[in-house]
């Protein structure tokens, strides 16, 4: 499932080519065929993310809520359009491109107090610059719940998935299994700016960096990561692998239905 650094990354797309005009909304699949009638000749006026939600606002109180899940994929074509491939739940075009939405979880219409009502049930997003880290802090300050099922849990902290978990955990050497009242306030503040950060650049650059310089292949001479995700991550999908620091194995297990990366030797208590 994309992480939230891809939903920041496509909102900040689909405003520089949309935001400002008015765009022709439709769906060749049909399933949004209705809601794209209401919006079709209606001006786009911005998109933002929040965690893993996209919204797309159009003139009149108009919002797209759009979630990925598992499968979902947004593609910019430059003009002009092509005929629709495959089931394209929407298609927006612009004065210079066109977007396909793709097997999307969600794909809806919805009202300014829908979309407020959405954005309450989220945790604060590290890519938001109305974030209020301290509410998150209020939820794990309290729970016997491991540390690494609370940074998966949308509802307590929004965008963050499977690698920044695994990876900002490695990175401040915390054990994923301590429980969130026992984390403390200092190691949350680092978890936190550190989220923001790698978050921020893998919206720049479009895929997960998590190894500090002195880990990289150019320093250290081993050979780049080979794997479909791209970027350099220290644990995540390295199970049975040499520890990039101790040199010991990465283990893996199951929490919640996801694979836990981590060093055991590295992330101790």
């Amino acid at each position: 499932m994309p992480e939230g650094h891809t939903l920041h990354r496509l909102a900040g797309v689909h405003q520089e080519l949309f935001a400002g005009a008015a765009v022709r909304v439709s769906s060749p699949q049909g399933r949004f065929a209705s809601s794209a009638a209401l919006l079709d000749g209606a001006l786009f006026e911005r998109a933002e993310a929040h965690g893993k939600h996209l919204f797309h606002r159009y003139a009149g109180d108009r919002v797209v809520h759009v979630h990925l899940g598992l499968y979902g994929t947004f593609t910019e074509t430059e003009l002009p359009a092509s005929e629709p491939r495959g089931q394209v739940r929407m298609r927006v075009v612009g004065r210079t491109h066109f977007a396909d939405l793709r097997g999307p979880t969600r794909c809806e219409l919805l009202t300014p107090d829908e979309v407020t009502a959405v954005r309450d049930r989220l945790g604060p997003d590290p890519l938001r610059t109305d974030a209020e880290p301290e509410r998150a802090w209020a939820r794990i300050s309290k729970s016997r719940t491991s540390i690494a099922a609370l940074l998966m849990d949308q509802k307590v902290l929004s965008g963050v998935g499977n690698v920044y978990r695994a990876e900002v955990l490695f990175r401040h050497g915390i054990p994923p299994m301590t429980a969130g009242r026992d984390l403390g306030r200092e190691r949350w503040e680092l978890v936190w700016d550190d989220l923001a950060a790698l978050m921020a650049d893998g919206v720049k650059v479009g895929r997960i960096d998590t190894v500090r310089p002195e880990h990289l292949p150019e320093a250290t001479g081993r050979a780049p990561r080979q794997d479909r995700h791209g970027g350099e991550v220290y644990v995540y999908r390295r199970a049975g692998m040499p520890c990039l620091i101790c040199g010991d194995e990465v283990v893996t297990e199951d929490l919640a239905a996801r694979n836990l990366y981590w060093c055991p030797t590295c992330q101790t208590a």
